[in-house]
């Protein structure tokens, strides 16, 4: 793994710079969507604490966040977990997300300017440029931005929070729970005719093409057991040997 974050907080904790629980927030969000910590990965204050250079308060306000987010599970005298949800809650989740992605979807179609669409358009180029050089991670990042960006120009408020709550869940399922023989959840021309469809104004077509996309993610995920044991510092904080 790059070391190169671990030199930035090194960096600023030699500048004075204190580093936040919304350091810790990204860091730990970014390691569970980009694979690196599996569900029910457990995460000490006391571990997080030296990883990160910080006082236990601060990793606590950093977990009480990403528990929140449905990142971890956190429950009283217990040492906080990566979520690891059921099988029946990624059922439910996938069929929330397919009803109020659909909606949102449905009502934007012939709605978007140019810019909105362009913009839109962007991320999904991106997007397969990243899958046809093989950077996984920035895939995930311009697939996300799409979702991220049909959510925020949802003409209905309450219904684009829903959705921005619901990408965030699917999202950490997703990465969590990919059959392990699968190098990415990458499915070829989804977003390309979701923009068309939009471009078009065609509400039903989006939507369906939304209900195609959701259903062909769910059934790449493997939602066996698993047992595991991680090394949060070589996943999160100092470099191994080899990359020092």
């Amino acid at each position: 793994m790059s070391n190169a974050w671990q030199e930035d907080v090194q960096a600023a904790v030699a500048a004075g710079v204190r580093i936040s629980d919304q350091h810790i927030v990204d860091k730990v969000r970014r390691a569970v969507l980009t694979q690196r910590l599996p569900p029910g990965t457990r995460l000490p204050e006391v571990t997080l604490g030296e990883v990160f250079g910080v006082s236990r308060s601060v990793v606590r306000k950093a977990l009480t966040r990403l528990a929140a987010d449905h990142v971890v599970d956190q429950r009283p005298n217990q040492v906080a977990r990566v979520r690891a949800p059921s099988i029946e809650e990624t059922r439910e989740t996938f069929a929330a997300r397919r009803l109020v992605e659909g909606e949102v979807v449905a009502l934007l179609a012939g709605q978007l300017d140019d810019g909105a669409l362009s913009a839109l358009e962007q991320e999904a180029h991106r997007e397969i440029e990243a899958h046809q050089c093989g950077d996984e991670p920035a895939r995930i990042e311009h697939s996300l931005a799409i979702h991220h960006q049909v959510a925020e120009l949802s003409p209905n408020r309450v219904l684009g929070a829903m959705l921005t709550d619901l990408i965030l869940r699917t999202s950490i399922v997703i990465a969590l729970y990919k059959r392990p023989s699968l190098a990415s959840c990458y499915l070829d021309g989804d977003h390309p005719r979701l923009l068309a469809r939009l471009r078009a104004g065609e509400p039903e077509k989006a939507r369906g093409v939304i209900d195609e996309h959701l259903r062909a993610l769910e059934d790449l995920l493997d939602l066996g057991p698993r047992e595991t044991e991680t090394d949060l510092m070589a996943i999160l904080g100092r470099p191994s040997p080899a990359e020092a």
